[in-house]
C-alpha cells in the first residue's frame, strides 16, 4: 500500500510565491499543511482561499526551530518540505509517487536536487550545480539540525538515497531582495560561528582581505561561473560579498563598541558616572 504524504511548506511574506508553489504540490499531497511564521502581506489570505490547505501559525526564531515545530505535526508518516520560492515539476512529482507506492525499509530520508534561478535566469555553474538537498523524510526519524541558517536534516548517511528528478528553486527576483537576504544570512552565519567554533576567534585581518577576492575566483574560475554570462557573474560577486560580510559581523561580535544609548534610564549620579567601564566584547549566542 503506497504510504501518504504531507507536504509541508514554512513561509512568511510570500504573497508571490505560496499560490503557485502549492499548486505545483496539489495533486502529490495527501494533506497540504503551511505553517506561517508571521505574514502580513496577504500570504495567509491566499492560503485560506486555496480548498485543502491546513494552516498553523507561530513566531519564527530561527528556520531549524520553526521546521523542527511543524514537522511533528504533519498527518503522514512521509513529509515533503518545501520552501515557498520552490517548485515541484510534473517528473518529480511523478519520482515521488513511485518512491511511496514502495517504501524502503532502509532509507528515512531522499535528497533532491535544485536547479536555480538568480532574477529569472538558471544559474548552472557558480557552485549552484552542487546543490542538493534531503526534503522527503520519515517525519518520526528526521530533524534539522538546530543552528541559525543553513540548517540540514541530521540523519545518517546510510539511510538517505538519492532521487533524479531535481526541484525548481527560484532564489531571489530583485536585487534589493537578495541583497537583504544576504545581510541576514550573514549575520546568522556569523552567530553560527561564534556558537559552534571551537576557538571562537575574531577573524584576522589577512582573513577579512582575502576571503573575498578567493571566493569569487573559486566560483567564477574554478566552478566555471563565467559560463553563466552576466548573471553568473553577479552570483559570484554576491557570494564573495557575502564571504566577506559574514566575516566582517563575526569581527562586530567580537570588536564591535557598542553605542551608548543617551535616553536609557539612569540612576542617580556617582563617582562610578565620571569613569565608565570600559565596553565588553557581546556574549556569545547559548
Amino acid at each position: 500500500m503506497a504510504a501518504k504524504l504531507t507536504v509541508l511548506i514554512p513561509c512568511k511574506n510570500e504573497r508571490r510565491n505560496i499560490r503557485l508553489c502549492i499548486e505545483s504540490v496539489a495533486d502529490l499531497a495527501d494533506e497540504l499543511l503551511i505553517a506561517d511564521s508571521g505574514s502580513a502581506d496577504g500570504t495567509i489570505e491566499i492560503v485560506k482561499s486555496i480548498e485543502g490547505c491546513r494552516l498553523i501559525e507561530r513566531e519564527y526564531r530561527n528556520s531549524a526551530n520553526f521546521k523542527n515545530w511543524a514537522i511533528p505535526q504533519a498527518a503522514f508518516e512521509w513529509i515533503l518540505l518545501l520552501d515557498a520560492d520552490e517548485r515541484i515539476t510534473p517528473e518529480l512529482a511523478s519520482e515521488i509517487r513511485a518512491v511511496l507506492a514502495q517504501p524502503r525499509e532502509n532509507v528515512d530520508g531522499y535528497s533532491i536536487a535544485r536547479l536555480n534561478h538568480f532574477l529569472g535566469h538558471r544559474i548552472k555553474h557558480c557552485g549552484w550545480d552542487r546543490d542538493r538537498v534531503i526534503r522527503l523524510f520519515r517525519r518520526d526519524a528526521c530533524r534539522y539540525r538546530e543552528r541559525w541558517v543553513h540548517a540540514e536534516i541530521s540523519l545518517d548517511p546510510h539511510r538517505v538515497a538519492e532521487l533524479h528528478e531535481p526541484m525548481l528553486h527560484y532564489t531571489t527576483w530583485t536585487t534589493d531582495q537578495y541583497v537583504e537576504k544576504l545581510n541576514r544570512y550573514a549575520g546568522w552565519g556569523a552567530l553560527n560561528a561564534v556558537n559552534e567554533s571551537k576557538r571562537r576567534k575574531a577573524p584576522s585581518l589577512a582573513s577579512l582581505a582575502f576571503i573575498a577576492p578567493l571566493r569569487f575566483c573559486q566560483l567564477y574560475f574554478l566552478r566555471r561561473g563565467f559560463l553563466d554570462g552576466v548573471a553568473g557573474f553577479q552570483v559570484c560577486m554576491y557570494a564573495a560579498f557575502y564571504s566577506f560580510l559574514k566575516k566582517s559581523k563575526l569581527w562586530e561580535l567580537h570588536h564591535a563598541v557598542p553605542q551608548p544609548d543617551p535616553e536609557a534610564p539612569t540612576s542617580s549620579a556617582s563617582a562610578d558616572d565620571a569613569h565608565p567601564a570600559a565596553p565588553t566584547v557581546p556574549r556569545r549566542v547559548a
